[in-house]
């Protein structure tokens, strides 16, 4: 039977499996097969009937929309791809001469055929900018400052958290509270002074990002959200700037130029993002520390590349880098000619409001949902009483190794529907998780299904540990 291979973010809605072997004659058939074997999964592939945009399907290494869509014919030995999204030379002008410094520092690139010395005074010439310099912008921006590009942009807004440093290498733990942009360009700054920063502590938005994007030949995506990535796209494509993108999730990465002038763009891969809440964040979904290493190096060299004008950019080219089996994948992709910023008859002229586009603001309301909800302090005082609430963990199994109360219920939160029938309507109950999202998300479905004495700890187990119970971890 045909095999269909499901990336991580998916199989939640398989059973953890991350193939599955399914009848069928065409994809339309072994899809209409998956979703019957596994029916919340048809919700994510499938809207009114047609296969969601944001979803693509790849038979060895083609797009079925660059087939016969869904009625390609497969056969028993065909191993079929679910690839959702997952949070050129460049122009460059040549540098005046390298000091005496500056080659022997880059005397390993000089020596190169590929590079010699007017590569290096290109890379010199080059002005690239790292949106974000967390998990990707950490090895991304190092490789670039040490390879002697002459103006690294960097932008970012965010400080940084102990939980930062399993995988975001620019960062110390005397940095913990400082500005990601300040302690970013200290280390960069050290490691080769000659290097020209720019720094833009600002959140990217609609606002400025065509302002900033201007002055740079390049753009590098490091970011973690699908509002700034389709942001990053689309300016992009209306500078006529390259943009050098990747995407990392638990252990999975994604990596590709994009580059309108000579290929296809962001949207022409993803015209719409997931729902929000499909792919969780690395704070909710977790990634391995490595991983943003590995990706990020690769997005560097791609940046090299474009700069130098040598080897084979991935214009038109999607690589998948599976860390768990220790497999690269090449996908092919296509320009769409009715992409609505850079197809024929483009309908974006201007940057749009992405956060709406995404969901994003949708989702904030979601995340707040009007429960009833009960504070660590409160939560404390009260199973220290006489007649204490019983307590119901929605957070996954392996965040019970990390920290846990004292529960009388464990039922993950994607879960509670379908074992509704455990809990006592009667009972007075507080749900919790790690920080009060998913819990306020369980405690509304149970009030819709008659549950009236049930509350949402407010800010999940990680607020009660800092304040209620200091000898529990947060994570």
């Amino acid at each position: 039977m045909p095999t269909l291979l499901i990336p991580t973010a998916l199989r939640g809605f398989t059973d953890g499996q991350s193939s599955v072997a399914v009848s069928g004659t065409t994809v339309g058939q072994t899809l209409d097969a998956l979703s019957i074997a596994f029916p919340k999964l048809q919700a994510q592939l499938f809207k009114d009937g047609k296969l969601r945009s944001f979803v693509n399907i790849f038979v060895g290494d083609e797009d079925i929309r660059s087939l016969q869509g869904l009625d390609t014919a497969v056969t028993e030995s065909t191993e079929l791809m679910i690839v959702p999204s997952i949070a050129g030379g460049a122009g460059v002008a040549v540098a005046e001469d390298l000091t005496t410094e500056e080659i022997y520092r880059y005397s390993r690139h000089l020596i190169m055929p590929e590079v010699t010395m007017e590569g290096q005074k290109k890379l010199k010439a080059a002005k690239v900018l790292c949106v974000g310099t967390g998990g990707l912008g950490s090895p991304l921006a190092t490789y670039l400052a040490a390879a002697g590009v002459g103006t690294l942009g960097l932008i970012d807004f965010d400080v940084v958290d102990l939980t930062n440093l399993q995988r975001q290498i620019l960062h110390h733990t005397s940095d913990v509270g400082r500005p990601k942009i300040v302690s970013a360009s200290e280390k960069l700054k050290a490691m080769n002074p000659n290097v020209n920063l720019q720094l833009h502590e600002t959140w990217l938005t609609s606002e400025n990002a065509l302002d900033i994007f201007k002055d740079y030949d390049i753009i590098a995506d490091g970011t973690d959200n699908f509002a700034t990535r389709f942001l990053v796209n689309d300016a992009c494509v209306l500078l006529g700037k390259p943009n050098v993108y990747a995407s990392i999730f638990r252990f999975e990465g994604q990596l590709s130029v994009f580059d309108a002038k000579r290929g296809p763009c962001y949207r022409c891969v993803y015209p719409e993002p997931p729902p929000p809440g499909l792919v969780p964040s690395c704070a909710e979904g977790g990634v391995l520390g490595v991983l943003p290493g590995i990706v990020g190096t690769l997005q560097a060299s791609e940046v090299i590349k474009l700069i130098l004008g040598i080897g084979k950019p991935m214009i038109g080219r999607l690589l998948l880098f599976d860390a768990l089996e220790m497999k690269f994948r090449e996908l092919k992709l296509r320009k769409d000619s009715t992409c609505p910023i850079c197809g024929e008859n483009p309908s974006i002229h201007e940057l749009i409001d992405y956060e709406e586009f995404c969901g994003v603001r949708g989702q904030e309301a979601e995340d707040n949902i009007a429960v009833p909800t009960v504070s660590p302090l409160e939560l404390k005082a009260e199973l220290a009483g006489p007649n204490p609430p019983l307590l119901l963990d929605v957070r996954e199994d392996q965040e019970l190794q990390i920290s846990k109360l004292n529960n009388e219920y464990h039922i993950p939160v994607g879960l509670i529907a379908d074992r509704v029938s455990e809990l006592a309507q009667s009972a007075d109950l507080v749900v919790y998780c790690r920080s009060g999202i998913r819990s306020a998300k369980a405690v509304d479905f149970l009030r819709r299904v008659g549950f009236k004495r049930v509350r949402n700890l407010t800010g999940g187990i990680n607020l009660y540990a800092e304040v209620a119970d200091t000898t529990l971890p947060i994570y």
